[in-house]
């Protein structure tokens, strides 16, 4: 199982490409929803709960809104430092927040507050987060969580 530091965040360093850059010369809008999805993907896969684990109690996350704060441009070679962390989870939905960071001076360069809605694959209808998830989650975004300290 993992420990309460690796459920509630993952980080992933990575350096832009050539492609991900726009003509104004920086990371082009898209790209942070991307590394965004791709990023909680590779978190919840990381965790034990990815999609092979969803899809065996016949769910599926999707977005139901993104929110992005641009604070600085992202160039070509730039080093990024992504970190997603889980806000909250119950119900239907479950919120992560996506801090990107410039390594080489250490400047916040943008955020991503995400919304995903838990949905029954068979029709696409929002249900309830599987209790198992939300009772391994509970402790530790509550900081009850032994490991956490």
């Amino acid at each position: 199982m993992p420990d309460a530091g690796s459920l509630l965040e993952h980080t992933l360093r990575f350096s832009v490409r050539t492609y991900e850059v726009d003509e104004n010369g920086h990371v082009n809008n898209a790209v942070y929803l991307q590394w965004a999805e791709n990023l909680t993907a590779e978190h919840a896969e990381s965790a034990g709960f990815g999609r092979a684990w969803s899809l065996e109690r016949g769910g599926a996350w999707v977005v139901r809104r993104h929110e992005i704060t641009y604070h600085q441009p992202a160039m070509r070679g730039d080093e990024i430092k992504a970190t997603v962390r889980v806000l909250a989870l119950g119900g239907v939905r479950g919120i992560r927040r996506t801090s990107f960071i410039r390594v080489g001076d250490g400047v916040a360069i943008a955020e991503v507050e995400s919304e995903w809605v838990w949905v029954r694959v068979s029709d696409g209808r929002p249900m309830r987060v599987p209790g198992e998830l939300t009772d391994r989650y509970r402790p530790v975004l509550s900081g009850e969580d032994s490991e956490a300290s």
